[in-house]
């Protein structure tokens, strides 16, 4: 699984574990919580009448609220019934027994819809920055943001890191990453990729991508995981095509 800038969940919907997730010499069954920047991670399973999954994506802000232990899953994975307990095991019968997967996208949109609403959500300031990476593709300072929210560097770096579970630093560089797997993924040569993402050149591109990965740019850009977000998520990606003329360092 390739890093995300996301939260993301696993609901095993098969009889039994089928779902079997690999982090970190850790090997597991059953739903799972995936937090941002999990290094390396392997989701795989088997089952006699095959498989059925739900996944889910959550932004950091929203993940804080509705599982209430961003902090401890900052580069972590764990299990959904770690996190909620007997919940889990409810939203999973509730899930399992649902007649198609429209319903079950309303169970699941409601589940979560009735967690965001009874807990706390990280500051203003910290959602702020958050979507400031978002929109600048993890290209900003983080004195930058600082100064937007009217915090000192310091106080943002502590409430960040406590509220979402990495440092700004941290999250930006995934969300550059993110931007970068995806363009390589879109067929797009990496030497255009490092430019267009804000990398100092190819080398700087791939010294992130073997941090986040553990592989080489060639390798993600053949990732199964990215070649369907286009289709999962239509509305979230937009990949352009390289310039046929000279290399444009910020394209528009």
């Amino acid at each position: 699984m390739v890093a995300h800038p996301s939260v993301t969940l696993f609901v095993d919907l098969s009889e039994g574990d089928a779902l079997v997730y690999d982090a970190h010499g850790r090997r597991e069954g059953g739903s799972t919580v995936v937090g941002l920047a999990p290094g390396a991670l392997r989701v795989s399973g088997r089952a006699a009448g095959g498989i059925e999954c739900l996944q889910i994506r959550l932004s950091p802000v929203a993940a804080a609220a509705v599982l209430g232990a961003p902090a401890e899953l900052g580069g972590t994975v764990a299990s959904l019934e770690e996190l909620w307990g007997r919940d889990a095991g409810r939203a999973e019968d509730m899930l399992r027994a649902a007649a198609s997967w429209d319903e079950r996208f309303a169970i699941a949109a409601d589940l979560l819809g009735r967690r965001l609403d009874t807990r706390p959500s990280p500051d203003p300031e910290v959602a702020l920055a958050w979507r400031r990476m978002l929109t600048s593709r993890g290209r900003v300072r983080v004195d930058a943001l600082a100064t937007e929210v009217g915090w000192s560097r310091k106080r943002l770096w502590s409430r960040f890191r406590s509220q979402i579970g990495l440092t700004p630093k941290r999250a930006a560089q995934l969300v550059r990453f993110d931007h970068a797997a995806h363009l390589l993924a879109a067929g797009n040569p990496a030497a255009w990729v490092a430019a267009a993402s804000g990398y100092a050149d190819q080398s700087h591109l791939h010294r992130e991508v073997q941090a986040f990965t553990g592989t080489t740019p060639t390798a993600v850009a053949a990732a199964p995981w990215l070649a369907i977000d286009d289709v999962a998520w239509p509305t979230s990606f937009a990949c352009p095509t390289p310039p046929s003329g000279p290399l444009h360092t910020d394209p528009a």
